[in-house]
């Protein structure tokens, strides 16, 4: 099965920035499926002028309307005619049922990314009996409809959430509704159970969930740390999930402020017994350090290498030995600092933006023209998994130290501009410096430097991308480099 990422970069050509937030929308649908009693399906605009789906959720408290797979289907004037109108509109548009349609629901709402409508989320929920909606179902639905409101306003899913919703609690494991002074207005019977097991043994509606929860936790720091959280999300401050420890029983708490129409209307509160998970989860966790430590250490002996090298590369007295040498210690630092990155991250992948600005000083470091040149960067490269991380930081390094060590004159003034461009489909990169242009006759496919044969290598073999060096229009030299990122180079 295609991943969204995939999907995103075969049916369109959004801006990186809009494709994380389309994440971000779908990390949180499972929470808006269940609490519409709805299935959720994610559109997008594709060329010619189609609406595709491209993601699917079915709710988990109640039946799916929806048993076919609707992921790849385009948008038709007979079905879902809203999700078009939503796009056109920018509005959440509802359609009426038919009068032997067994969906009751059929909504269209707009996912608004800064000023522009990137999707469409479509809402479609069965057709509900005669009795009275539950008090459960009530506080479900209105709590939906904020949320929905929301995404169509772009106040969420917030960039800060991102994280929320990886093992976050779900409707059913547990939901209260807070007003705007932190009262329950509702607590369904699981939230209850998970506050009966903390010890809280009253009903919880119309309770200060704030000073309720604060009082059952028995740490002093921890106590303080879950009134600020809650007492943040009634004021409309987003904050990270949070465990909470009471009696020997251990909840996941997470808040979500509910401000549609750009006004506080308190807050949702989704909450999961997590006792007996936790204890399973210590020896996951402890297997996770073990695999950091790993990586620490490896960067600890690549560091004690580089060491070595530059040991070594002062106590020769040949100024070549010295350069290979330098450029030996600055591609070993590169993968150390992958590694290194790698130590601190709980999901194996890695921020290239932070590694690469580390690099730079190392890169104009060893060079022969010193601290003359400049480098900067313009744009975001973003986060890649480890095992294409390290070979596109050697790459770009070695792009960099080929623009500081050859383009300019020793003793030279100068600058390389590194622009990075990234798409649901491409990370472009052009390295650009205002040197002295390429060698006349130059072919970048007959250059003997271990630096170019290394670039070539991980472009082609490790990256599936292309790479170009060509002499720039406005004078110096560019390196262009396509990286494509929905499908992984076979």
């Amino acid at each position: 099965m295609s991943t969204l990422s995939a999907l995103l970069a075969t049916h369109t050509d959004l801006p990186g920035a809009a494709v994380d937030h389309l994440q971000r929308v779908v990390g949180e649908w499972q929470l808006l499926a269940d609490l519409s009693f709805a299935d959720v399906l994610l559109w997008v605009s594709a060329d010619p002028g189609d609406i595709v789906c491209v993601a699917q959720c079915r709710p988990t408290t109640t039946s799916t309307v929806l048993p076919e797979d609707a992921v790849g289907t385009v948008v038709s004037d007979d079905e879902h005619p809203y999700v078009r109108e939503a796009f056109e509109t920018g509005r959440i548009a509802t359609a009426q049922p038919g009068s032997g349609d067994a969906i009751n629901m059929r909504q269209a709402v707009p996912v608004r990314w800064g000023d522009d409508i990137v999707a469409v989320l479509s809402r479609d929920a069965a057709r509900v009996s005669r009795r009275s909606a539950s008090a459960l179902e009530t506080a479900y639905l209105e709590c939906a409809d904020a949320l929905y409101r929301m995404i169509s306003e772009g106040s969420f899913p917030t960039a800060e959430a991102r994280s929320d919703t990886k093992s976050s609690p779900r409707a059913g494991d547990g939901f209260i509704r807070l007003d705007r002074e932190g009262c329950v207005v509702y607590a369904s019977p699981n939230a209850l159970s998970a506050y009966h097991r903390m010890g809280f043994n009253s009903d919880l509606r119309g309770q200060d969930l704030i000073e309720t929860t604060r009082a059952l936790v028995t740490d002093p720091f921890e106590s303080r740390d879950v009134s600020d959280y809650l007492r943040g999300a009634v004021e409309g401050r987003n904050g990270q999930r949070m465990e909470v420890e009471a009696r020997g029983a251990t909840v996941l708490i997470r808040a979500l402020v509910l401000t549609p129409g750009g006004r506080i209307d308190g807050a949702a509160v989704v909450i999961r017994d997590v006792t007996e998970v936790k204890r399973r989860d210590r020896a996951l966790m402890s297997k996770d350090a073990t695999i950091r430590e790993i990586h620490h250490r490896v960067k600890n002996n690549l560091q004690t290498v580089a060491a070595l090298l530059r040991l070594q590369a002062r106590r020769t007295g040949n100024v070549e030995a010295q350069q290979a040498l330098g450029e030996a210690v600055r591609r070993v630092t590169s993968i150390a600092l992958v590694h290194e990155a790698l130590s601190m991250s709980v999901d194996e992948e890695v921020d290239l933006d932070d590694v690469f600005d580390r690099l730079i000083p190392i890169v104009v470091d060893v060079s022969a023209v010193g601290s003359q040149v400049r480098v900067h960067r313009e744009g975001n490269l973003g986060v890649f998994p480890a095992d294409r991380a390290t070979p596109l930081v050697m790459v770009l390094t070695e792009l960099v130290q080929n623009a500081v060590e050859h383009a300019f004159d020793p003793g030279a003034h100068g600058t390389v501009t590194v622009r990075a461009h990234r798409s649901a489909r491409v990370l472009d990169v052009v390295v650009h410096d205002e040197g002295k242009g390429l060698p006349e006759g130059f072919c970048l496919a007959d250059s003997d430097r271990l630096g170019l044969q290394i670039v070539r290598t991980l472009v082609a073999a490790e990256l599936g991308g292309s790479i170009e060096l060509e002499t720039s229009s406005s004078g110096g030299t560019e390196a262009r480099l396509s990286l494509p990122l929905g499908k992984r180079p076979s």
